[in-house]
């Protein structure tokens, strides 16, 4: 037999939508966000030479390593050089590193199993002033780069960088806000829809190459009907993925409440296939393209003996390449258990259980259920590890095949997929609890009709005197 939340989730409709005032509010504040957004990606920096920077994008044959992920990211802010051109990378990176800190320093970790609300805004707050720091270290290599190329800045110099590090790392801190509010006050996570709309915005562009090298006769229609339902089905295959769960039963025993027994409910620990998300392909990309973009930076530069490798690891570490699958799939694997081991802690999750007296049946509580728990969630990884590395290698062969495309692999399929599931989600629970409100008020409502009709069912009213 259904809940009632299914059975409410069931009978949501377009009606019960246009109902749902506090949801458009969100909605529109949301629209609004990315609109601020999309508009900053337009917005050069200071003394930039947009044209020749375009042109250095435009070239099919010039690499550009990094680049070309930080520009699907940011929805072509790279190429144009805008104030959003870092994006929120660097707080996605600062985001990752606190984690990672916080499963290992003492003080951050203690911080964060123990220090409940104030706990998570301080770390919170240290994740904001790495991202400040990150954001000045990338900001200041992007603006002496630039200040060092022919043709690419009006007036090189000092007042330049100064003005480029001030203008990337106030943008990146401005998204940064502009995610937190789009997560208090609007629908879905801030910082994830701000990448997912970067991303979408390159899509068109992307599609009408892909086009453009069919009417050219550069790939055969063939070619283009087999980009198209391997696309369809890579999205058919994350989204069961992502939805698949390994559901580990819970049971809490019985206990004497007065005079009647209490307890013995029954509930499930959802362990989710792709515990790591969509960081393992991040972190291996950003990896294996940074050898290209030294390259590109130092191309007219005389380099060094000890640094002659770095022109020939550059070109096997390009898209296609056999020796840059083998690691990108390598890094991907590695990073997977990596990250799910710093995010889910199975001890903890067995101390939880037992403090609460709860149980997995067969199974003693402690340091058993700890090790069943690593047990299980070991070969989850590994399967979602699989799952990963496959959903990102096979787009690997298509920009290695046709170059022109542009960089939009595996790891922006997944983003574009993972944020809009859980963009829907965050929608039907809204949807969810103003279907509860509502029943709340006809109950009160109903109840106070009976109260003043007699206080109840085949009660007569009151005779007044």
């Amino acid at each position: 037999m259904a809940s009632a939340a299914e059975q409410l989730a069931a009978n949501m409709n377009i009606g019960s939508f246009s109902k749902a005032t506090e949801l458009h509010k969100r909605l529109l504040f949301t629209l609004g966000a990315l609109i601020v957004y999309r508009i900053g990606t337009y917005i050069p920096i200071p003394g930039i030479n947009s044209q020749a920077f375009l042109d250095f994008f435009g070239n099919p044959d010039q690499q550009r390593g990094i680049l070309d992920m930080f520009n699907m990211f940011s929805g072509g802010a790279v190429e144009r050089m805008a104030v959003f051109a870092l994006n929120v990378m660097p707080y996605i990176s600062a985001s990752i590193i606190v984690q990672m800190m916080g499963a290992v320093y003492g003080p951050w970790e203690k911080l964060k199993k123990e220090g409940g609300e104030a706990g998570r805004k301080t770390l919170n707050q240290y994740t904001r002033y790495l991202t400040v720091v990150l954001a000045i270290a990338q900001s200041m290599g992007i603006a002496v780069g630039l200040n060092a190329s022919q043709g690419m800045v009006d007036n090189p110099g000092i007042f330049f960088i100064a003005t480029t590090v001030v203008t990337l790392t106030g943008g990146t801190m401005f998204l940064m806000w502009l995610g937190e509010q789009i997560t208090a006050r609007g629908v879905g996570n801030g910082i994830s829809l701000l990448i997912f709309a970067g991303i979408v915005a390159v899509l068109p562009g992307t599609i009408g190459r892909l086009l453009g090298l069919a009417q050219e006769g550069q790939i055969s229609a063939f070619a283009l009907i087999f980009i198209v339902v391997l696309a369809v089905a890579l999205v058919g295959f994350i989204v069961f993925m992502e939805r698949a769960q390994r559901r580990l039963l819970i049971q809490y025993p019985k206990r004497q409440e007065g005079n009647r027994m209490a307890g013995g409910e029954r509930s499930f620990l959802p362990l989710k296939v792709n515990t790591a998300g969509v960081i393992p392909p991040i972190f291996a990309s950003s990896l294996l393209m940074l050898p290209a973009t030294v390259a590109q930076m130092t191309a007219n530069a005389d380099l060094p003996s000890w640094m002659s490798w770095l022109p020939t690891a550059a070109a096997q570490l390009s898209h296609g390449q056999p020796l840059f699958l083998v690691l990108y799939g390598a890094l991907i694997i590695f990073f997977c258990f990596f990250y799910t081991s710093i995010t889910f802690n199975p001890e903890d999750t067995a101390d939880n259980l037992r403090k609460y007296g709860g149980f997995l049946p067969g199974i003693r509580p402690g340091k058993r259920t700890a090790e069943y728990i690593d047990y299980v969630l070991t070969r989850l990884t590994t399967i979602g590890a699989i799952y990963i590395t496959a959903v990102c290698l096979l787009p690997e062969f298509m920009i290695g095949q046709f170059p022109a495309v542009g960089y939009f692999g595996g790891t922006s399929i997944l983003i574009v997929v993972s944020v809009t599931m859980d963009t829907v989600a965050q929608i039907q629970s809204h949807l969810l609890a103003h279907q509860y409100e509502g029943l709340i008020k006809k109950a009160k409502l109903r109840g106070r009709g009976q109260g003043g009709r007699g206080g109840g069912r085949g009660m007569p009213a009151p005779v007044r005197r």
